[in-house]
């Protein structure tokens, strides 16, 4: 046998080299794509758990919702004692955020799924019965400054007298309420419930505020208060910062 004549030529080992390389590269390709898959999905899980809020700092959040349209009220109250013109409208649309919102959403939250576990396990019930009297004077007092905010109203002294007490009675109302809340309540949740409670609490809250608003309420509900505030001027931060003595 000639074993020169067995020998591989030249030309198909090059072949044979591209070949095993073209494999090798797409085995690794193979492999590298499975794990690049894992690490995707794993990144998209870190994302969506980074993106979920917890129950307290869900009803903080929307206490910040609370302060600016609070904000609003005071700027509208500013302007009707300056006799500067301010549309009822302004007022009409903050007093039906507040209903929709705070009143029918985050208040709702509260009486159904924290006053209950507190009041059940006999912990700061007597702020809890101050909180739920709070709620529904607030509520009483949205009545009053949508009836008010009708043009019919609006255009007589009394009917903007009457909606000028019924927007200071909420403002000072509402900033002691939710200060209360953020520093005393919502801290105390943490030892009133476990941390697998409270996750579920939040899970809970998120599906009720994407059955009443939709898909990302609370930044639309965000948005509608900055339209508000673009409307009054008072839309740019800097605006409340002082100026420095001359």
């Amino acid at each position: 046998m000639d074993l020169q004549s067995e020998r591989p030529s030249d030309d198909v080992l090059s072949d044979r080299r591209r070949r095993f390389l073209q494999t090798t590269a797409t085995a690794g390709v193979a492999l590298l794509v499975p794990g690049t898959a894992m690490a995707s999905r794993a990144d998209e899980k870190k994302g969506k758990d980074e993106e979920e809020v917890s129950a307290a700092e869900d009803l903080m959040r929307e206490h910040g919702v609370l302060n600016r349209i609070l904000l609003v009220y005071e700027e509208g109250l500013r302007r009707l004692r300056g006799k500067d013109e301010v549309p009822p409208a302004v007022f009409q649309r903050t007093a039906t955020l507040v209903r929709k919102f705070v009143e029918d959403y985050h208040a709702k939250l509260e009486e159904k799924f924290l006053f209950p576990e507190f009041e059940k396990q006999k912990k700061l019930v007597d702020l809890v019965k101050v909180l739920r009297k709070q709620h529904d004077a607030g509520r009483a007092l949205t009545d009053v400054i949508l009836r008010e905010t009708s043009p019919e109203r609006f255009r007589k002294e009394d009917g903007r007298q009457e909606l000028v007490r019924a927007c200071e009675a909420f403002i000072r109302m509402y900033r002691p309420h939710e200060a209360r809340e953020d520093t005393v309540l919502f801290p105390a949740l943490h030892k009133l419930m476990s941390a697998k409670r409270l996750k579920e609490l939040g899970e809970q809250f998120e599906k009720e505020e994407d059955r009443l608003f939709g898909d990302e309420g609370f930044e639309k509900t965000v948005d509608q208060v900055a339209a508000i505030e673009k409307q009054l001027g008072i839309h740019d931060l800097d605006l409340f910062t002082p100026r420095p003595p001359k």
